[in-house]
């Protein structure tokens, strides 16, 4: 990113650099407000132990250096959160890292904080002249003399004080005289960070770094943190923009959770610190994709599976001419590799598939097949794809059984299958099993169609020291704007051996689809 005034951008950063590295290897302070500002996305609120558990991974397992939790005076349910996560934060030295928004209201957030046996209050003060005089009704000194009363009474009771500085985007654009007015009348007070939000997400790139020089050049003392917001896309490359300038306390979320659009995603802002201006972070990056998983099954919102960093298919390469660079010498990898986040990159197959996609997915498997029977398999898997089907690689052996008019991937063939089932009385199931040419009749019971097939097959399968591994997630999708006789697609998860596996079936009854995925798993691991 270029700066009309970034000529000499190593010598302005270091002239902010408390640690005094230079700008390469800077600390970069990370501050996550998923469980403030996040729960201000629509629809999402999280419960209380919810809160605690985000707090507590956010803390020791992704090691964030600070988060803020919530707003004070919100409900009694949100102060019994706030008083775990402190009990919690104060026996694991935590408790300066927690910091909870309060508001300029003399003693009533104060006390809120206090009670909660928290330590830092986040002031909500109005950076904006035209929000002070038409949201507040106050005049600028009106607004400063109730921020120093709300400041000295947070320090009386044992608060430390940063102070957003609402709004200051566009307040600084409208009138700096009133923002330099503002800290002007506070910068002696003691106030820690003067955090200044893009509240409305409308800063491109270059106004941030301009601002944000000036800021700091009119108050080399002061401790500044950026708060960005997404509206137009450009939170991240906003944040990257800040720590140019010279900032060294940014804020994003999980997700990028926030009001409207949301906030800077945390694992974009720490990958691009980290890669693209050599910055040090506190961030444990192994940990990042498991926050992003509870965060998304606690709040609700699912990220696209094109996601930076943290979606499903972003290490997975599906052009074939890409896998084929990857075989010859890794042409398509770069630093940001899936290692780095505890995952692994992976090779679509479909329409686009190569020969190289195919071998990559074979030796993940541990298949081997000729030049012939990779050609034969390859057609197949293109002929698939281009009517739109989803191929995992866990289809492979079915694909190249099929492919082979082969049978050594149906070992186990369910001839017949009927389910019971009914309003408080338990499914019951029959089923007709075929195993190397013999027939096998079953039966089974249990809390739904699903069940009383595992537990009718699990009695046939037990005569072949067959363990039924354990099922770690079930997804099942129909398309968009569907009918009721769509076809439904069921993906079961299964713990192997230490390692996850899926499987997938397809019909349009969904117990169905559940049943041919579980065949498919039992066939799989019988051959392997």
């Amino acid at each position: 990113m270029r700066h009309p005034a970034s000529t000499d951008i190593n010598q302005m950063t270091r002239s902010q650099d408390k640690t005094g590295t230079g700008f390469n290897g800077r600390y970069i302070h990370i501050m996550d407000t998923t469980l403030r500002d996040g729960e201000q996305t629509q629809g999402v609120s999280f419960a209380a132990n919810e809160k605690v558990n985000i707090a507590k991974a956010l803390l020791q397992s992704l090691k964030v250096d600070r988060i803020e939790v919530a707003s004070a005076c919100v409900s009694d349910g949100e102060k019994r959160a706030v008083a775990e996560i402190n009990r919690w934060a104060a026996g694991e030295n935590y408790l300066e890292r927690v910091e909870v928004l309060g508001f300029i209201d003399h003693q009533r957030s104060v006390d809120w904080i206090a009670d909660t046996g928290g330590k830092v209050i986040n002031l909500l003060s109005k950076g904006s002249e035209k929000h002070c005089r038409e949201q507040l009704g106050k005049n600028p000194v009106s607004h400063i003399g109730d921020i120093v009363r709300t400041v000295e009474y947070a320090h009386s009771r044992g608060l430390q004080c940063n102070m957003y500085l609402e709004d200051w985007s566009n307040g600084f654009r409208d009138s700096r005289d009133y923002v330099f007015e503002l800290l002007n009348a506070t910068r002696e007070l003691g106030i820690r960070h003067f955090m200044l939000p893009d509240t409305l997400g409308v800063m491109t790139p270059n106004e941030v770094y301009e601002s944000l020089q000036i800021m700091m050049a009119e108050f080399p003392e002061l401790t500044f943190d950026f708060h960005p917001h997404n509206d137009y896309g450009l939170a991240t490359a906003n944040i990257l923009s800040a720590v140019e300038a010279g900032i060294n306390n940014v804020h994003c979320t999980i997700n990028c959770l926030g009001e409207r659009a949301g906030n800077a995603s945390l694992a974009e802002v720490v990958v691009v610190l980290k890669d693209k201006l050599g910055m040090s972070v506190s961030i444990d990056e192994t940990h990042i994709v498991m926050l992003s998983r509870m965060v998304e099954n606690f709040s609700g919102k699912w990220i696209a599976a094109n996601t930076p960093v943290v979606g499903d298919d972003v290490f997975t390469q599906t052009a074939g001419i890409h896998a084929d660079g990857d075989l010859k010498g890794n042409l398509y990898i770069t630093e940001l590799g899936p290692e780095r986040f505890a995952r692994k990159r992976t090779y679509a197959l479909g329409k686009m598939s190569g020969k190289a996609s195919l071998i990559n997915n074979l030796e993940e498997l541990g298949l081997s097949l000729s030049e012939e029977e990779q050609a034969k398999v390859l057609a197949r898997i293109v002929k698939l794809g281009d009517s739109k089907q989803v191929i995992t690689p866990e289809d492979l052996p079915f694909i190249i059984a099929d492919v082979m008019e082969s049978r050594d991937a149906h070992f186990v063939t369910l001839q017949n299958c009927y389910i019971s089932s009914g309003i408080d009385v338990e499914s019951t199931t029959s089923i007709r099993v075929e195993i190397e040419g013999e027939e096998y009749l079953s039966s089974g019971s249990g809390n739904g169609g699903f069940a009383a097939f595992i537990n009718a097959i699990a009695k046939v399968l037990d005569k072949y020291d067959f363990e039924m591994p354990q099922l770690v997630d079930f997804e099942v999708h129909i398309p968009r704007g569907g009918h009721t006789d769509a076809l439904t697609e069921c993906i079961i998860t299964w713990g192997v051996g230490g390692q996850n596996i899926k499987t997938r079936g397809v019909d349009s009854n969904q117990v169905l689809a559940a049943i041919k995925a579980t065949m498919r798993m039992i066939n799989m691991r019988i051959q392997n």
